[in-house]
């Protein structure tokens, strides 16, 4: 099958794609619900979070469905493209601009005194934190997260830069193996990296060095030249891999099982559009969620630099294996139709997880800053107030914000597009495509 022939699921504006895309809008409009619910914990809910803490992450378990759903779509996008400058226009127009609407929020906020502060270190180099802000690799960077759910992104940015060397490369098709080995690197090798390295010894460095690497290596990748594309394939590949195993803030085993995570769920696309064979392919992917827990009870090696001495634990392991159940129910059910409010929720899913965090910051300050001594009924009426303003103020972003960006970011790659002038990605997309095997792992 070519590399870029659209499959059933992502063919543009046919009725049975659109339908069985709903189970994974509904995915994330759960996981955005839950994530929301997670950090409306210390505020409005601590009793929750004593009870429930020690045997299971809301947050972890939001997060992960998000991952297992990227996964699954964005790779395929890529191949849909064959073309790395239009996979990387429509990322950049999907993400940044709510991306920004949310800086500026929280600039605003901070400013005024009406959220938790901004963090002391942002304001220490401000220039070097806007600059890892703006590669959204922050905190892989050693620079605190101007609103806490960016973390996510940086993990998400790593997946897209592997996933584009890969593609450039023409080994796009290995991701079942990709997986594993992530898998088998997080189990086994995890414990002993460090956390933070290079961000400890070189902090300004890293991140200039990062910068300019990331946006070398993306540009030499749409050359028209062989060479500089192989060049550009080893910087971004190297960048992404030596942040991940060595300047991760949360440790090297979780970042690990993140991108082993998210190559899993592209290996089940695969397996799905019959891109991948059945038998190899599944076995790989069977054993990474086995693999992911079991690498969340092992204890860090006493010389990890910076690392947490303690394991991720069993509220980790439990919330990433229900993450896993979760996404695997979804696509058993994606041909039956979904509920109509997770399907909604799942469309304006990025702006809520955005936003979240800053309303709720505002409500706990319009609230007195005393949550905890609140009566029960007057804590239920501020988290209707919360759970009211986040859905009215992701819709307003999604309307006003995202749906306008996307919209223009389709048309600007639209007049760029030229039949007669094949991009350089274009054809080694081709080129990928005629010499790679029909079906492998």
């Amino acid at each position: 099958m070519p590399t870029n022939t659209p499959t059933p699921d992502t063919t543009i504006g046919a009725p049975r794609a659109k339908a069985r895309m709903g189970w994974l809008d509904a995915l994330r409009g759960l996981a955005a619900l839950v994530v929301v619910f997670e950090h409306s914990l210390d505020v409005l809910l601590p009793e929750v979070r004593r009870a429930t803490g020690p045997w299971f992450d809301f947050g972890r378990y939001g997060v992960f469905v998000f991952f297992l759903v990227s996964g699954y779509v964005v790779p395929f996008s890529l191949e849909r493209r064959g073309s790395v400058r239009q996979f990387w226009a429509g990322r950049f127009f999907r993400l940044y601009p709510a991306w920004g609407v949310s800086v500026v929020l929280a600039l605003l906020l901070g400013a005024a005194g009406l959220s938790y502060g901004l963090p002391a270190a942002i304001g220490d180099r401000p220039w070097a934190s806007a600059l890892a802000h703006l590669t959204m690799l922050q905190d892989l960077l050693g620079v605190p997260n101007v609103v806490n759910v960016f973390w996510t992104l940086s993990y998400e940015m790593v997946f897209y830069l592997l996933v584009t060397a890969m593609f450039v490369a023409g080994v796009h098709r290995a991701s079942a193996r990709v997986a594993l080995g992530f898998g088998v690197g997080a189990a086994i090798l995890g414990v002993a990296l460090p956390s933070g390295l290079l961000a400890s010894r070189w902090p300004g460095g890293t991140i200039l060095a990062a910068a300019l690497l990331l946006a070398g290596g993306l540009a030499a990748m749409v050359s028209r030249h062989r060479g500089l594309r192989r060049t550009g394939v080893a910087v971004v590949a190297v960048l992404a891999l030596v942040l991940l195993v060595l300047n991760s803030r949360i440790g090297a085993i979780e970042s690990l099982c993140i991108i082993a995570t998210m190559f899993a769920g592209t290996a089940i696309r695969g397996i799905q559009d019959g891109r991948l064979r059945l038998g190899p392919a599944a076995a790989m992917v069977a054993i990474v969620p086995v693999l992911t827990l079991a690498a969340g009870m092992r204890t860090p090696t006493s010389w990890a630099l910076h690392a947490n001495p303690n394991p991720l634990g069993p509220d980790w392991s439990i919330a990433v294996g229900a993450a896993w159940l979760t996404f695997l129910g979804g696509l058993a059910l994606r041909n039956r139709s979904m509920p109509r409010v997770l399907v909604w929720l799942g469309l304006v899913s990025y702006s809520v997880y955005l936003l979240h965090p800053l309303v709720i910051q505002a409500i706990w300050h319009a609230a007195g800053r005393d949550t905890w001594g609140l009566s029960a009924p007057v804590r239920a009426a501020w988290g209707v107030v919360l759970l009211a303003t986040v859905l009215t103020s992701a819709a307003l972003a999604h309307r006003y914000v995202e749906r306008p960006a996307q919209n223009l970011g389709r048309r600007l790659t639209a007049r760029r597009r030229s039949p007669a002038v094949p991009s350089a990605a274009s054809t080694a997309a081709s080129t990928a495509a005629s010499t790679a095997q029909p079906v492998h792992p």
